[in-house]
């Protein structure tokens, strides 16, 4: 089974002070460029794959998708999810994506966001994605940057001049990196930016939009703590079809 960090006590409560946890989809940065490459829902059948607490479930509903599934490892996150309030058309299940079996051609649409840094054997689960798309159906995620996720503690480096840079530690080497982030021991898998993309195109998808995620000025003249985030990609964004 996959890392369940978000079920220790004090990982998750972190987790619910975040602006993403607080304020919804609003509160992630990164929520506008995603969603401008999320199809009309409309009528579609949409799975979310990590879907944490449920924000983008609900606001998928919103656009008229005709059902949901969110998926999550995390009792706790679930139990929040539900919490929110009952939709006839959104159900959470909880489900090891690291193990997920999908039924074939039952989703129009597909969407994760930051879960697949967790997993394992990406190329095993992005297949069962691809299986359970129907043709011409999209999934659309982000992902920890491969840059972001390979650094040299403790991250970032300012030099006598005050300038600061993000030196890299083994990024060719993939496979794990354990990280300190809310709480001691958590788990990533890092990949290239190449073995990520490439995965994609053997799984069979057709790769539409990659964005390596920066904010924008209107985003840093609101947050100007933002800036910060223009010295080297933190997120990865991609639209692929089936």
């Amino acid at each position: 089974m996959a890392q369940n960090i978000y079920d220790t006590p004090a990982f998750f409560e972190g987790y619910q002070q975040l602006p993403r946890s607080l304020h919804g989809l609003d509160g992630a940065p990164e929520w506008p460029a995603l969603r401008a490459m999320v199809p009309p829902l409309q009528g579609l059948r949409v799975v979310d794959l990590g879907c944490g607490l449920g924000w983008f479930c609900r606001w998928a509903r919103l656009q008229g998708a005709q059902s949901v599934l969110g998926l999550d490892v995390s009792r706790r996150m679930l139990a929040k999810a539900e919490a929110f309030g009952a939709d006839i058309g959104i159900s959470y299940e909880r489900a090891d994506l690291d193990t997920l079996v999908l039924p074939p051609q039952s989703f129009d649409f597909a969407y994760s966001s930051l879960a697949f840094h967790y997993i394992e054997d990406l190329s095993r689960l992005l297949a069962s994605v691809h299986g359970a798309l129907v043709p011409g159906g999209r999934l659309v995620f982000s992902i920890e940057h491969p840059v972001f996720m390979a650094p040299r503690e403790p991250g970032w480096h300012v030099d006598a001049q005050g300038r600061k840079s993000w030196p890299l530690d083994s990024y060719q080497m993939e496979g794990p990196r354990t990280t300190n982030w809310l709480a001691e021991g958590v788990v990533k898998q890092h990949r290239t930016m190449g073995t990520l993309l490439n995965t994609l195109l053997r799984t069979g998808f057709r790769i539409e939009h990659v964005q390596e995620w920066g904010p924008s000025d209107e985003q840093i003249a609101a947050l100007p703590a933002l800036a910060e985030e223009r010295e080297r990609p933190m997120m990865l964004l991609v639209a692929a079809d089936r």
